[in-house]
């Protein structure tokens, strides 16, 4: 009976998920049992395979790789999430955790520290990147409340006011105010640069 890690990677860019899957099925204990490009194909993956361990990016069209992190657990209570992505960003790290994932680690960390990390995940543990704990810590949650958040994540492409209202089924006047509060709680001085702080932060 094998006593292999089973796990599932997901990121969009075949190219990465490649590598990734090579460099981790050089480990002696670590099998890559599937894969997927986007947050859907990696949920319905965790459903089908069960993993021991699911490898999710976190900008992957559609679902992202940390609403579909709570939609793997969902579907695969005994699966443990390890993101893996490009962007360290605060915010992503706060939104992980609290969506169930047990690890955080950026797509640059040597390969022996990523399969270490799979395997103290597996263990029961939790694995996140100092670096990032740290600016997390000094960054806070996001000031946004969960409206002022769709509707700043629903200006992201530059709609109108309109588009947004109908989008969202607000009223205009209501998106216009949720608009001047993230522009003024992010500091900024128009929705588009609201939309710059808060994606650097992590909070969309």
């Amino acid at each position: 009976m094998s006593t292999s890690i089973r796990l599932l990677l997901a990121d969009d860019q075949a190219l990465v998920r490649g590598a990734l899957s090579a460099l981790l099925g050089l480990e002696h204990d670590l099998e890559v049992v599937a894969e997927a490009g986007t947050g859907q194909e990696a949920v319905a993956a965790a459903r089908r395979h069960t993993p021991d361990v699911a490898l999710l990016d976190v900008e992957m069209p559609g679902l992202d790789g940390i609403a579909a992190c709570a939609e793997v657990r969902a579907a695969s209570p005994g699966t443990r999430v390890l993101i893996v992505t490009t962007f360290g960003r605060p915010g992503y790290l706060r939104r992980a955790l609290q969506a169930g994932a047990a690890g955080f680690v950026v797509k640059d960390t040597p390969a022996p520290q990523l399969a270490d990390a799979v395997r103290r995940i597996h263990q029961g543990l939790r694995v996140v990147d100092p670096a990032l704990a740290t600016d997390s810590l000094l960054t806070g949650e996001s000031p946004l409340t969960a409206r002022e958040t769709d509707v700043l994540r629903a200006a992201r492409d530059g709609a109108p006011v309109a588009a947004i209202a109908a989008a969202l089924f607000l009223s205009e006047g209501t998106v216009r105010n949720h608009l001047s509060a993230a522009i003024g709680k992010t500091g900024a001085s128009n929705r588009t640069e609201a939309v710059v702080v808060a994606l650097g932060n992590g909070w969309l």
